[in-house]
């Protein structure tokens, strides 16, 4: 829906409320054309249901409207007598549409100075649930987001089981474009796992104004641009998602518009210069690590390592052991002589089991292993003398990498070299021919909403030979730190500038172990309230928050105490 068709949509609703309210109007001293003009319809409703007139922003700011309509329906009718709980469920069941019977089929008398507060305890209880949740899908939806890590895309920056405030006001909260939504929920609903939102009718683009850019080194909360999944981790057909109801991604910007990106064996060049990441990033590559003796998992978890496979050798096991170890395993192969290769993540299969199920396990530590590592953790496998070789892997130059944007065979590109490539800034015009039509393709087809084909030699845009194109809004460049394990920007391209969400600016909870089982859980307090982005290593102020917690506890409990006595 573009903007004049939602004006035409804006108008129309102003006819349907005029149609059914404006006799309502009249009877509450009123002149019925003042039911027909935009807003100044919505102040006088407020005077006649005796309520703020602020109350009118709520009624054009996206989703929390829907929330409001229905309290300004009930709050329409009781004002002109009709409070039973049958007709309050009545004009809620039908979109409003029985205030056309009250305004016609009854004669109504208006209740100019009816009492506001609830005559039933559920009734006010449910006053309270209404505008608690209408304050929380402001917050939610305009401000502050909650996030967790579900992935180590980010790792060891942002780890798994990191539990986030995500900013929505630094780079400007963008408006839902999606109307009609579940408040509070993204794209399914929770328990029946159906999809939260009706994909029309939809607003235009719109973001509120922020007080910052995304820059590079930004950590940044966006929109998937690839996304066809209705639900994540679940394998089945794809569906077409509204922007703002896509899986959200949260990676690291390391390219915005205008600049020409390359990755050299792993490292990120930014118009020509190496990219200096953060000293909070903790970039991670995978490395060979070899020893004579054996690379031993002990090891590996004493040095900070967790991305990592175990291997036990076992003796054959019964039908109640092999069901004791199932949930432990990667997987397993049989071997000679009835003895079993195991294989499990880097918890390994914790002692109480193996006793208790009677096990002969011998874990084995081979001589090379392959594992994710910071520049702090090779260090410190170099300086062990257990440790024979610590070596990078790195895809050579030329080499064409498995799921490398932007998948077309003229680009031979890998993960660790990739490039070069320019980022779009919005008005810049680019020259439009077979060889750079892979790079822009999606862009110009599915952000910017062209038709685009091959005639020959030729290229043509919505019908007509193009040899150059003018990008209609920004688009960045996102990685994450885990570089050998993200799918990122190296994958499927560009993040337009309508995707972006916000920026994470607090850790309030983090766990070890997070998508091992709720059982394995650990929380990490160092890394408890914390503040993501700044200098130097994080700093918790989760004991800070204990003593203004308890602080104002005492404070409230004195005050009581004093106001009882009064």
């Amino acid at each position: 829906m573009d903007i004049t068709q939602w004006i035409i949509f804006i108008l129309i609703i102003q006819v349907i409320h005029f149609l059914g309210t404006w006799k309502l109007y009249v009877k509450a001293g009123r002149k019925a054309w003042e039911a027909i003009i935009p807003i100044y319809n919505a102040i006088v409703l407020m005077q006649i249901i005796n309520r703020p007139k602020w109350w009118v922003i709520f009624l054009f700011i996206p989703i929390i409207n829907l929330l409001m309509f229905p309290v300004i329906w009930i709050e329409t009718i009781r004002s002109f007598g009709r409070n039973s709980t049958l007709e309050s469920w009545l004009v809620i069941l039908t979109l409003g549409f029985y205030i056309y019977y009250v305004n016609y089929a009854l004669d109504v008398k208006y209740v100019e100075n009816r009492s506001l507060t609830p005559k039933t305890a559920m009734g006010e209880w449910v006053s309270s649930i209404v505008f608690a949740i209408v304050a929380a899908t402001l917050v939610h939806t305009y401000f502050i987001q909650p996030y967790v890590i579900p992935t180590g895309s980010l790792e060891r920056t942002l780890r798994v089981g990191d539990f986030l405030f995500v900013s929505k006001f630094h780079y400007g909260a963008r408006t839902p474009m999606t109307t009609v939504a579940a408040p509070m929920v993204h794209d399914t609903l929770p328990i029946v796992k159906t999809r939260s939102y009706l994909n029309k009718p939809q607003l235009p683009y719109f973001r509120l104004p922020g007080f910052k850019k995304v820059k590079k080194n930004d950590i940044v909360v966006f929109s998937w641009p690839a996304d066809t999944v209705r639900v994540f981790f679940k394998k089945e057909k794809g569906v077409k998602k509204p922007i703002d109801k896509k899986s959200n991604y949260v990676k690291r910007c390391v390219g915005t518009p205008g600049d020409s990106l390359e990755i050299k064996d792993g490292f990120v060049f930014v118009n020509g210069k190496q990219l200096k990441l953060s000293d909070r990033a903790k970039p991670q590559y995978d490395y060979k690590v070899y020893s004579q003796k054996g690379v031993s998992s002990k090891l590996l978890a004493k040095t900070g390592v967790v991305d990592f496979t175990r291997k036990y050798i076992s003796n054959q096991v019964n039908q109640q052991q092999a069901q004791g170890l199932n949930k432990y395993l990667l997987g397993y192969n049989q071997l000679e002589k009835g003895k079993l290769e195991l294989y499990t993540k880097h918890l390994g299969i914790p002692k109480d089991v193996i006793k208790s199920l009677r096990l002969s396990l011998k874990e084995v530590a081979e001589r090379q292993r392959m594992v994710p590592l910071t520049d702090e953790m090779v260090t410190a496998l170099r300086n062990n003398p257990a440790i024979d070789s610590v070596v990078k892997v790195i895809e050579p130059a030329g080499q064409k990498g498995f799921n490398i944007f932007p998948q077309d065979p003229q680009y031979a590109w890998n993960n660790d070299n990739f490039g070069p490539i320019y980022i779009p800034e919005k008005g810049k015009t680019i020259p439009l021919n077979l060889q750079t039509l892979p790079l822009y393709k999606k862009i110009i087809r599915d952000y910017e909403k062209n038709t685009i084909s091959i005639s020959g030699n030729q290229v043509l845009l919505n019908g007509k030979v193009a040899n150059n194109y003018t990008f209609k809004q920004d688009y960045y460049w996102m990685m994450g730190d885990n570089r050998d394990h993200s799918e990122d920007s190296r994958a499927w391209g560009y993040v337009p500038d309508n995707h972006i969400v916000g920026t994470p600016i607090f850790i309030w909870m983090s766990f070890d172990n997070f998508t091992d089982g709720i059982s394995n859980w650990k929380v990490r307090w160092d890394r408890v309230f914390t503040t993501v982005n700044g200098n130097g290593e994080p700093q918790s102020y989760f004991k800070y928050f204990i003593l203004l917690l308890v602080g104002w506890f005492v404070f409230d409990f004195v005050r009581k105490k004093r106001k009882v006595k009064k």
